[in-house]
């Protein structure tokens, strides 16, 4: 895994500090900038020359919430992988946050060695929940949304089957060498399932999936 660039997007000055020295230990993390709310956010990336591969972001501050930054990120930025760090918990705000393409969602009492397995899987997947957070919306999506014959694109089987190794997590080379496919065929195919479904990325693709259970996982 290469080197990464991250911003840490929180009002709290002493709660960023402790993530840049948490941070810091990661040997794949490189530079790392830091915002206290989400309009320093955007300005801080308007006048980046080099934009970062990920942004750690709170929810709750003040001039602008992680909210909205989102909102802004996705539309001007959206290669820019995203994690909610918070500990706003509510099953269907962070449904929802993951339906507007969040890539990750921690809680803010997450384990170090988590939030390092969560930034690599983010970067190589592009998409990490915790287990917690990964039954939460399971079960709001069987409990509420889960819809059968509701809405399902014209994948192909191939296609299918690259989404069901996709739920499960594994990666482009993973793919590739599960299929016996190239990875950039694989890659090929994570485009063509995010372009039929109208998912913003992957972590929306996944959500989408078992929500109108294309696939079983």
């Amino acid at each position: 895994m290469n080197k990464i660039n991250i911003i840490i997007a929180d009002d709290h000055k002493l709660f960023r500090k402790g993530i840049i020295a948490l941070l810091e230990d990661f040997v794949f993390v490189d530079q790392i900038n830091e915002a206290e709310n989400g309009k320093e956010l955007l300005t801080l990336l308007k006048g980046m020359e080099k934009l970062p591969d990920l942004i750690l972001l709170d929810l709750r501050m003040p001039v602008m919430d992680g909210v909205e930054a989102h909102q802004q990120i996705r539309e001007l930025y959206p290669d820019i992988k995203v994690v909610i760090l918070t500990m706003e918990d509510d099953e269907q705000f962070i449904l929802h946050l993951i339906g507007q393409g969040v890539n990750g969602y921690l809680l803010k009492n997450t384990d170090p060695d988590e939030m390092e397995t969560a930034i690599q899987k983010v970067i190589i997947n592009g998409f990490y929940f915790t287990e917690d957070i990964s039954a939460m919306v399971m079960r709001s999506l069987h409990k509420k949304d889960k819809q059968e014959n509701v809405f399902k694109p014209d994948f192909t089987d191939r296609e299918l089957v690259a989404l069901e190794l996709i739920c499960k997590e594994f990666s482009n080379a993973e793919i590739a060498k599960k299929m016996d496919i190239s990875i950039r065929t694989a890659e090929g195919y994570k485009q063509k399932l995010l372009d039929k479904s109208g998912a913003k990325n992957i972590a929306g693709l996944v959500v989408s999936a078992i929500k109108y259970n294309w696939v079983s996982v």
